[in-house]
């Protein structure tokens, strides 16, 4: 098992007991992702592990002309799960395998962390991230096709205040790590927890979307 994939491990276990802990009302409550509720992420997260290479292609492909595309095939599926069963497949694939394990395991690792975190934030459930894992995640945003954080960020110079990490050119934009990886994924509500001389040019991008 690679360093990349034993971290994806540890974070997925840690998404699994964080939402083993969440109330029924907790469950339905909005998050970062439009509108999806806490049921709807959970279920997008773990919604490619238990497919088969024949399933994920079959996705894909029904994907390509349904509106939402794979991933809300996916959530449509596994939404209809109790969230105790969800738990449990959090659980029985805390490795990750199929899709989730591409480029070493960063794919199930940004995932998983970026999408506790756009339940936690709504929730107002902050939590201590690993710098380790972070870190790996950081610098795996900026590039991911999916996220092109780079792109967002592009003009200001990202550093951030808790862990040694900091990416790109141009005018400091500093705070929290896991504030940096959320507006590079495109969530403005992490805006408010950053600052510095970048931060109009940054915040002004992000507003365009």
């Amino acid at each position: 098992m690679t360093a990349v994939m034993t971290l994806a491990r540890e974070e997925r276990g840690d998404f699994a007991d964080f939402l083993a802990d969440l109330t029924p009302q907790q469950w339905d409550s909005r998050t970062l992702c439009g509108n999806w509720r806490v049921h709807d992420v959970a279920a997008h997260v773990i919604s490619y592990d238990p497919l088969s290479t024949r399933q994920l292609i079959g996705r894909m492909a029904r994907g390509l002309v349904t509106k939402g595309g794979a991933n809300a095939i996916g959530v449509a599926e596994f939404s209809v799960l109790p969230p105790d069963e969800l738990v449990a497949l959090f659980r029985r694939h805390a490795q990750p395998r199929g899709l989730t394990t591409g480029f070493g395991g960063r794919i199930a690792l940004t995932d998983g962390m970026i999408h506790q975190q756009d339940i936690r934030r709504p929730l107002g459930l902050p939590r201590q991230i690993p710098a380790e894992r972070l870190r790996v995640t950081l610098d795996f945003a900026r590039w991911a096709p999916p996220i092109r954080g780079a792109l967002r960020a592009r003009g200001v110079r990202m550093v951030a205040t808790d862990l040694d990490w900091s990416a790109g050119r141009g005018p400091a934009v500093t705070g929290p790590g896991e504030a940096l990886l959320m507006v590079m994924a495109g969530r403005c509500d992490a805006m408010a927890d950053l600052g510095g001389p970048g931060l109009p040019r940054l915040e002004a991008r992000l507003r365009r979307g």
